[in-house]
């Protein structure tokens, strides 16, 4: 953790600085985002830390998409687009794709997705074991440590598209732009200090069928001993961050 963070630490509520904490050895939190947005509670966990069993914690007990939010600056710098952009591109050659691209008015919660491209690790076999998976993940950490370290990577030489991993772009001014799990998890991953490439999974509801009700997410995290955070909390907390930089 920085000195400027040490320095602010003081100032974020106790259940950020668990949740901070929790992050950065490497544990699971349970994040919710916003009533009245997507309203959702996602299993969230660095990508670094995670392992086939993390794997198959998410897809057992969360139930929804295992995605990977990424840091924005570097998703530009390895060429990673929204995957809308792409398909928008794509209609000049098929216009049948005109109707279905993702336009303004479509999501009833945001202006607009952060999806990017699925990929897959040029070392898995299918791509969608819980071992490969894992393993894509992981890789997904490590090349974004590796270009925040001023490496010249590509990203072609150790993935493949389409895969089995969603990626996630966050948008450049995180919370102040978008209020998704994809900038919360980042601005999370900033504020403790670690790979801003972080692992979100949607809670879903066994007998629903729906998101996960907010009081049986946090009761999930009681009996599992996770810290569970609010995206209020995380805006409150990246500011006090931002003023300390």
């Amino acid at each position: 953790m920085s000195d400027n963070m040490d320095s602010g630490a003081k100032e974020y509520s106790e259940n950020i600085q668990r949740a901070i904490k929790a992050l950065q050895n490497g544990e699971m939190i349970l994040l919710f985002d916003l009533e009245g947005r997507e309203a959702e509670t996602d299993f969230t966990i660095p990508a670094n830390a995670v392992t086939p069993e993390a794997v198959r914690w998410m897809r057992k007990d969360a139930g929804g998409l295992m995605c990977v939010a990424l840091d924005s600056e570097v998703s530009e710098k390895l060429g990673l687009p929204f995957i809308a952009d792409i398909m928008r591109d794509a209609t000049q050659c098929n216009t049948s794709l005109e109707k279905i691209v993702e336009k303004g008015g479509d999501l009833k919660y945001d202006s607009r997705s952060s999806f990017s491209i699925w990929v897959n690790h040029r070392d898995t076999r299918t791509g969608i074991p819980d071992n490969d998976r894992a393993l894509t993940i992981n890789k997904l950490g490590e090349i974004v440590d590796r270009t925040l370290s001023g490496e010249d990577v590509h990203f072609g030489s150790e993935f493949r598209t389409p895969g089995h991993v969603a990626t996630l772009r966050a948008a450049k001014g995180l919370v102040h732009e978008r209020m998704g799990q994809t900038e919360l998890s980042i601005a999370l991953a900033k504020m403790a200090g670690i790979t801003p490439a972080m692992v979100v999974c949607e809670m879903l509801d066994d007998n629903t069928g729906r998101a996960l009700e907010r009081p049986d997410a946090e009761k999930y995290g009681v009996d599992h001993n996770l810290v569970f955070v609010d995206g209020e909390e995380v805006v409150e907390a990246y500011d006090i961050w931002l003023s300390s930089q």
